[in-house]
């Protein structure tokens, strides 16, 4: 079992502890806020789930209906988790707005807060964990959930600040106050989320710095070709796309070019791990002299 898929199956787990905490904080002092806090707890345990399921048919192999591979079906998992944050900060709106039409006093505050700061601890520690890993093994799924994680994080914060302030000040109302803020930073988080997943489905480029370390790579390690061009980045989860052509002296032999070929793919996927590289060798005359300039 891959490490990706343990620390997924571990969201599930440590979801389902956390929304077994936070609702017990709820259940003990009413509070608005805290019921808010519970709710978007349920959404961490499905979009844990979705992430699992989606690492799982990530790392499936390439197959005849899927010559590239399986690897957007992390991208998938992210959007439907942002979408599911999103989902969760309405529903946090529309308890708010209740609360705040008939705010009632809390029973047992300071022990609800104290039971609800455990989960935060525990999903804040879980949450670095995840965007760690999740960047380190190029999972959008691991880094999505992460991300989430944090938002929950924000989320718990503000609503123990609202419950605090109430508790100390006796106005109640803002419990469900704080709980309509907070819910607005979420839909932001949730946006974002969508919108970073998206842009993996549509096949978005590489990062400048990754782009400009392969320009590099084929600059200094094609010595004996004339020059590069049409050089296209794509990246899917854990795989790095790369695609370009690679002009030869048109006397070169095959060996040749072959062999340049192939000391390039070996710098690229040693500085870029995961990558697909696919070079079409042309001659000469199909030179551009406006792509990159081979270092002899």
């Amino acid at each position: 079992m891959s490490s990706t898929l343990r620390l997924a199956i571990g969201s599930v787990l440590i979801g389902l502890i956390v929304l077994g905490i936070k609702g017990l904080a709820w259940w003990i002092t009413g509070s608005v806020a805290l019921y808010s806090d519970a709710l978007e707890s349920t959404v961490n345990v499905a979009t844990a789930i979705a992430a699992l399921i989606a690492i799982q048919v990530a790392s499936r192999p390439a197959d005849a209906s899927h010559p590239y591979g399986h690897h957007k079906a992390e991208f998938f998992s992210a959007v439907l988790e942002g979408v599911m944050i999103i989902i969760a900060a309405l529903l946090i709106l529309r308890e708010a707005f209740d609360g705040f039409l008939n705010p009632v006093a809390l029973d047992l505050p300071i022990e609800g807060l104290l039971i609800n700061g455990a989960a935060t601890v525990i999903n804040a520690v879980w949450a670095w964990l995840l965007v760690t890993r999740g960047r380190s093994s190029k999972s959008p799924a691991l880094v999505a959930d992460g991300r989430h994680l944090f938002t929950d994080v924000i989320t718990s914060a503000g609503v123990a600040l609202g419950v605090l302030l109430a508790v100390v000040t006796g106005w109640w109302v803002l419990d469900p106050v704080m709980a309509a803020l907070v819910a607005v930073n979420i839909l932001w988080s949730g946006a974002k989320v969508v919108r970073e997943s998206l842009s993996g489905l549509m096949d978005e480029a590489v990062p400048q710095d990754v782009l400009d370390r392969v320009r590099s790579i084929i600059s200094t390690e094609a010595g004996g070709a004339v020059e590069a061009h049409d050089l296209r980045t794509r990246h899917a989860g854990k795989a790095t796309f790369i695609e370009f052509h690679l002009v030869v002296p048109g006397e070169m032999s095959v060996f040749d070019a072959h062999e340049i070929c192939d000391q390039v793919e070996e710098a690229l996927k040693t500085a870029v791990p995961g990558a697909r590289i696919t070079i079409h060798v042309e001659p000469e005359h199909k030179q551009k002299h406006a792509g990159i300039v081979v270092l002899s």
